[in-house]
């Protein structure tokens, strides 16, 4: 029999607040213990007040619907997240106002007890996805990023200026005619997905605000974005290890340029390089399978084993390519798909021995882990969900990598 302290990794699950449609009593009987969460409900840019911090955290922390209150058997593991201002990206007007207060809001978080923060650099978009309800074979339903469908949405509904400079011939005449086969209904669903704002996404935007706020990174390229990104870092990095917190930034969700717009962490040399850009313990990243998984050039297993010492956070979870068009893919069982599983838990507990071996404790040891995007299914299938977060496919995904990690946690005792 297992116990608690032969536990590797701290079973987390993403939870977007009181309008959650998946409470924290489902949350309890999955059997996660650590929240994901954030206040989705302060702009970005603003700062979070120790006041909304508490007041959150006692949700989460404490079950009062019995007399008196209880501890929930819950605890705020991981902020996901506080959003990074576009002004601080693009290098814009009021960027160091928006650095200091995220700085504050970091310090706040701090003094609130929680640990790591988890967060992007992803210009304008968060995670793109063109297709919500995926139907894969068994029924269920995924999410799904068409590379033709998107290309669509960017040619000529968006019809972003120099678009079609960034593909080739056969894209574009893939994209026309797939835009051309679509329904006036179809046209507007596909714009909703890609920018009406997915969950976790702070923001959304019609057309025309969409094109505008495009057109600030006009003169940010690669090599600009992440010069700003390194910038970023040496300003809070230094405020968050003072604080106690783990910073762990998330890889560019699809990892490749996207609407004319530069991506820099969606590789392992990127992490090297913004690991590099400031060396310290609270300077870390999110080892999310799914997200690295979509590259196929991305060694998985390898980026674990080389750079595990800096995971502070994990998403686990798979996605698989389409076998004709590399750059479309949907979300997999977490057990299927291109990502190998199997070699990535492993490598991940082989990373929590070493750190056990070191002398590590609390979070730096067991690091926070969730399962993601799980597959609609079952009675969810009749039920308003969040896209990627319903409860059903995610508790199959956290039942799966449990057992997993229990297999090979007890193979290596």
């Amino acid at each position: 029999m297992m116990t608690k302290s032969d536990i590797y990794l701290e079973q987390a699950w993403r939870w977007f607040g009181p309008k959650d449609p998946v409470k924290l009593a489902d949350i309890r009987q999955a059997g996660a213990t650590g929240i994901v969460s954030a206040l989705h409900e302060i702009p970005n840019g603003e700062v979070w007040t120790e006041e909304a911090i508490l007041a959150r955290k006692k949700i989460i922390e404490w079950n009062e619907t019995v007399t008196p209150a209880q501890p929930s058997g819950l605890r705020w593991s991981v902020v996901e997240s506080v959003p990074v201002h576009e002004h601080i990206k693009t290098a814009g007007k009021g960027r160091e106002k928006y650095i200091e207060n995220y700085k504050q809001s970091i310090i706040n978080l701090g003094r609130c007890g929680i640990d790591t923060i988890c967060y992007n650099f992803m210009p304008v978009l968060d995670w793109t996805r063109t297709d919500l309800n995926y139907v894969v074979a068994d029924g269920s339903e995924a999410l799904r990023f068409d590379a033709v469908a998107f290309a669509a949405f960017e040619l000529f509904i968006l019809q972003r200026p120099g678009a079609d400079k960034t593909y080739s011939l056969e894209r574009v005449q893939q994209a026309e005619a797939y835009y051309k086969g679509l329904t006036g209904d179809e046209k507007i669903k596909l714009q909703n997905n890609i920018i009406a704002g997915l969950p976790g996404s702070e923001e959304s935007f019609t057309l025309a605000e969409f094109q505008q706020i495009l057109d600030t990174y006009q003169t940010v390229d690669a090599a600009t974005l992440k010069e700003n990104l390194f910038y970023f870092l040496q300003q809070v990095i230094p405020v968050a290890e003072k604080a106690g917190i783990r910073m762990a930034i998330h890889p560019d969700d699809p990892p490749r340029p996207i609407l004319g717009l530069p991506r820099v962490v969606s590789t392992e040399s990127d992490i090297q390089d913004l690991l590099a850009a400031v060396d310290s313990p609270a300077n870390g990243f999110t080892m999310c399978a799914g997200s690295f998984g979509v590259r196929e050039d991305n060694d998985l297993v390898g980026i674990v084993k080389r750079l595990g010492r800096k995971i502070n956070f994990i998403h686990l979870r798979s996605t698989e390519r389409a076998k004709t068009d590399a750059e479309t893919f949907h979300e997999a069982n977490h057990l299927e798909g291109d990502v190998d599983m199997y070699g990535v838990m492993r490598a991940l507990l082989q990373e929590v021995k070493l750190r056990k071996e070191a002398g590590k404790t609390g979070a730096a040891l067991h690091i926070p882990m969730r399962p993601d995007h799980g597959h609609r299914m079952l009675d969810d299938l009749h039920k308003i969900t969040n896209p990627g977060y319903s409860g059903i496919g995610r508790l199959r995904g956290l039942a799966e990598l449990r057992g997993l990690e229990m297999g090979i946690a007890k193979g290596m005792a």
